[in-house]
């Protein structure tokens, strides 16, 4: 081999070696990335599953209110019509005498 020849072939084993090891750190840098990516979907699982939950939560409440709502107005409807009983009995009363 030539002097030249000799230096190509250094020169080609550095950067055979250069690429190795720039290919191990990518290799790492993916791997890291990877499990990264992982924990990030298990993180959106529990929060689309959290969300579901209290969308849930939200609807009972919302059914829960509307009974309540409807509770309240029965009772001040049976207040009124007490009301309007007792003002008719009082009515009547004084047609009678």
């Amino acid at each position: 081999m030539t002097a030249e020849e000799d230096v190509l072939l250094r020169t080609l084993e550095a950067r055979v070696t250069q690429l190795t090891l720039e290919y191990k750190v990518q290799k790492e840098r993916n791997t890291a990335l990877i499990r990264a990516m992982e924990e990030k979907d298990s993180i959106i699982a529990a929060l689309n599953a959290r969300i579901g939950r209290l969308q849930s939560d939200y609807a009972n409440l919302k059914t829960a209110r509307m009974i309540d709502i409807s509770s309240e107005d029965m009772k001040n409807a049976k207040s009124r019509i007490s009301k309007l009983v007792r003002e008719v009995d009082k009515c009547i009363a004084l047609l009678n005498v």
